[in-house]
Parts: structure tokens; C-alpha cells; sequence
């Protein structure tokens, strides 16, 4: 096979349709400090949550595509939606076409993985995009792993331009949150654990502990993935070994560099250089 893409190591891409990645990244670099990586956002295009299978499908490809070119041997999907409608498709019809040694992963199974050691009631509840509820992603994953547990869903379509727009932490995202959490526990009281099922979710976590019952486990996900990413790389040396040890992350956005910079001061603790690039 003629080869398509850098032969050498090369730092540990993380995609996301937005900003949300950037949750994910941050618990990332804290578990594994010392690894270099690329973070890709298409921002131009966001949000993925309400756009089609065959869109989400093209576009996340097109972004797996650029990472590879950059010299990614391991992409993360660090987005629910990316993760529901193209993840499945990419790993088995993509990648033996484009670089059968090369590897693309998700957010959902790490998350789902714990849930059964949280849950008592059996009973559990996902927040996400309309796209990602759409999917049954969650429901799907659970129900292969933990067959007794009874997944309910709610979209919250109104939750990530709350947080790309910087209104956050706004009265005025008090009655979006209060009204997507209320929804959620009308449809299943017995409810006792809930998963963030957006990247961007985190960002509001101080306003969904305000209006969610006490007792409650709310579980977010940058930690999971993060854990989940170290234990792939110590049961896989041969990626391990192909991931370069740097510390280094670079950022691209396909959106204006002032705009991602502006934006992404919400998800970092640290100030970033971004180019843009075209997918």
C-alpha cells in the first residue's frame, strides 16, 4: 500500500466540532503531561449537534484526514456527536483504507464504561446535542455492557451557544438549565445518575448542581477519557511508542485565530497561539 501519510512519530491529535474538545484536552495534557498534541477545532462549522449522519460523518472524516496528514498517529473524537454518527464508520470502513496502523477513538465508551459502578437505582439519565440523542449512542453502549440499567435522554439544544457565546455563567442561563434538568427528571424520577453528554456541559456545571436534586451523581467526562487514553497507551506500547514526548500543544481552528483565542480564554487556563486552516 503506497503510504498516504508521515511514517514517524507524531504528537496525539484530539479533534471536537468547537470548543468543547478543549474540556477534554485540558484533562488529558493534566493525566499526560509529558506527550505532545495537535488540537483541530472546526469552528466554522459548529455545532455539529443538529446537522445530518452523512455531514457529521464527512466532516469529522475530513478532520481525521488533516490530523493524520499533520502526523497524528491517534486521534480522540473529544466530541459526543463526532464520537455518535462517525466514529463506528471511520474505524471500519476508513481506516484500512487510509493507514490500517493508525487509530481513532472516542468519548462515549470510557463514559459509559464507569457508569455501572455509579449507578444504584439503575437507572440513569444523558444531557447531550440533539444529534447525540438523536443517535442512541448512549443507550446503545450502556446496554451492551450493563443490559439492566435504564437510560433516559434529553436534548439541550440551547446549552452549547449558552457556553460559546460566553453566557455561561448569565441569569439568563439559569431557566435553560433548570428547564433541560427538569424535563430529564420528569420523564424517569428514579433517576440517580446523569451524564454530561456534551463536551461543552462542564462549562456549566455550577448552574446543573444548582437545580439537580441532591443524591444525584453527576458524572463529566474529562477525566474518564482521560483515565481511558493512559490505559489504552500502556495496553498498546506500539502506539505508545509512536506518540512523541514533547510536552508541546498546538492549536488550529478553521474559524478566525482572534475569534478562537477570544473563545477558547473560557475553556484554558493558559494563553495559546492558534492558525487556521481549511478542511
Amino acid at each position: 500500500m503506497k503510504q498516504l501519510f508521515p511514517a514517524t512519530p507524531g504528537p496525539i491529535g484530539i479533534f471536537d466540532s468547537g470548543y468543547g474538545g478543549l474540556t477534554i484536552l485540558g484533562k488529558i495534557r493534566d493525566t499526560l503531561p509529558g506527550y505532545d498534541y495537535i488540537y483541530l477545532g472546526d469552528n466554522a462549522r459548529t455545532p455539529y449537534g443538529t446537522r445530518s449522519f452523512e455531514i457529521v460523518y464527512e466532516f469529522t472524516l475530513q478532520a481525521v484526514t488533516r490530523l493524520f496528514e499533520m502526523g497524528c498517529p491517534l486521534v480522540i473524537l473529544a466530541c459526543n456527536t463526532a464520537s455518535a454518527k462517525a466514529l463506528r464508520s471511520i474505524q471500519v470502513n476508513d481506516l484500512p483504507r487510509l493507514d490500517p496502523s493508525r487509530r481513532v477513538l472516542g468519548v462515549i465508551r470510557p463514559t459509559v464504561e464507569c457508569i455501572g459502578g455509579i449507578t444504584l437505582s439503575r437507572h440513569v439519565g444523558v444531557l447531550a446535542t440533539s444529534g447525540t440523542i438523536r443517535s442512541e449512542s448512549y443507550p446503545l453502549e450502556i446496554r451492551k455492557l450493563y443490559p439492566d440499567i435504564r437510560v433516559t435522554g434529553q436534548a439541550c439544544p440551547m446549552w452549547v451557544p449558552l457556553v460559546e457565546n460566553n453566557e455561561a455563567q448569565s441569569p439568563g442561563a439559569d431557566y435553560f438549565v433548570r428547564k433541560y434538568v427538569d424535563s430529564l427528571l420528569a420523564a424517569d424520577p428514579q433517576i440517580d445518575t446523569v451524564i454530561l453528554g456534551c463536551t461543552h456541559y462542564p462549562l456549566l456545571l455550577p448552574k446543573i448542581k444548582q437545580y439537580m436534586p441532591a443524591g444525584i451523581s453527576i458524572v463529566a467526562q474529562g477525566e474518564l477519557v482521560a483515565a481511558s487514553l493512559k490505559n489504552y497507551l500502556c495496553r498498546h506500547p506500539e502506539m505508545d511508542a509512536r506518540c512523541t514526548r514533547g510536552g508541546q500543544c498546538c492549536y488550529y481552528t478553521t474559524e478566525a485565530e482572534e475569534k478562537f483565542c477570544e473563545s477558547a480564554s473560557t475553556f484554558l487556563n493558559e494563553d495559546i497561539s492558534v492558525r487556521q486552516i481549511e478542511l
